[in-house]
């Protein structure tokens, strides 16, 4: 296929290049065992301070750890009332002996304990990432359809990347928005950098998000299908979150993630047969910074006639 367009499909965003039949995976070595975590703070246990902390730490940690956060509105268990918890999680190319006296080390305000620990496959980490419950079996990863509690919800996301660190104060006035009613199934997560990705080029694949950064965040409204005549209150919801996060992100562009695609940024009529590259380039650079022009270029040569397309699609030159 050549190398520009072995190199654009390899992150360049769906439906853009054709349909790829088939591919190979190249592999990288893992332990037999991992050691995943979980540690939950409220805001009455201190877990304002720990994110801010957190993101001192997260990007420095050993390349064999990577750490996330999830914040969501909760029901405090002493009291009954609402609060937001702060979900401080992690998995581990070692054992649990290994990772405890680590975070010891690296972050001893978060206080995990070996309790907080569990080993397994690489393979069940990956269902221990998608919020599954610990002994869930293996079988479920090769299930293709949606489950039906998930048909039946709504959501709107958003997404962005951090390069500095955001103050405490910022935290402080963000957490009530998650006591809104619109927020009830809303959640935001911290997703630390560093380690192997600060050795990788902006340029080696069309995904740019590499070095520089500190996290990135991803922003998830939920809502039922018996609420979804009003989405655009969930919608109205998420959009205030993002506008407070602004001064807080990155700038020119405002970067944001392909993987959680976002019309509100900007988009193409699917139904032309050219598309406006100038008005592309407006969320083409926010997804894929100096890489977008490229992609215009390989989209231009392989698919002048536009047939792969979509409202975020690669345009082609005209």
């Amino acid at each position: 296929m050549g190398e520009d367009l072995f190199w654009a499909i390899r992150g360049g965003g769906g439906g853009s290049f054709g349909i790829v039949l088939a591919w190979k995976l190249k592999l990288v070595p893992v332990p037999a065992n991992v050691t995943v975590f979980t540690v939950s703070k409220t805001l009455e246990q201190n877990a304002t301070k720990l994110v801010h902390h957190w993101q001192y730490i997260a990007h420095k940690l050993p390349k064999e750890i990577h750490t996330s956060i999830i914040i969501s509105r909760v029901n405090s268990s002493e009291n009954e009332k609402m609060t937001v918890q702060a979900s401080f999680t992690g998995i581990f190319l070692g054992s649990t002996d290994e990772l405890v006296p680590l975070m010891e080390e690296k972050f001893p305000e978060l206080g995990i304990v070996k309790e907080d620990c569990f080993e397994m496959s690489w393979a069940e980490s990956n269902l221990c990432a998608t919020q599954c419950p610990i002994g869930v079996s293996l079988e479920t990863l090769l299930e293709r359809s949606q489950r039906s509690v998930l048909s039946k919800t709504f959501f709107k996301a958003k997404s962005d990347f951090v390069k500095q660190l955001i103050p405490e104060s910022a935290f402080q006035g963000l957490w009530p928005k998650f006591y809104e009613d619109e927020a009830k199934l809303a959640s935001m997560v911290f997703v630390a950098f560093g380690g192997k990705m600060e050795e990788i080029s902006e340029t080696e694949s069309p995904y740019p998000h590499r070095a520089g950064n500190l996290y990135s965040i991803l922003y998830v409204v939920d809502w039922k299908e018996e609420e979804n005549k009003n989405s655009i209150k969930f919608m109205s919801w998420m959009r205030r979150v993002y506008n407070y996060m602004t001064p807080y992100v990155s700038k020119s562009p405002r970067e944001a993630y392909i993987n959680y695609r976002d019309l509100d940024i900007g988009a193409n009529k699917i139904n032309d047969d050219k598309e406006s590259y100038a008005e592309a380039r407006v969320w083409g650079l926010k997804y894929f910074k100096n890489n977008f022009d490229r992609l215009v270029r390989i989209k231009t040569k392989v698919d002048s006639q536009n047939i792969f397309r979509h409202e975020q699609s690669i345009p082609p030159l005209s």
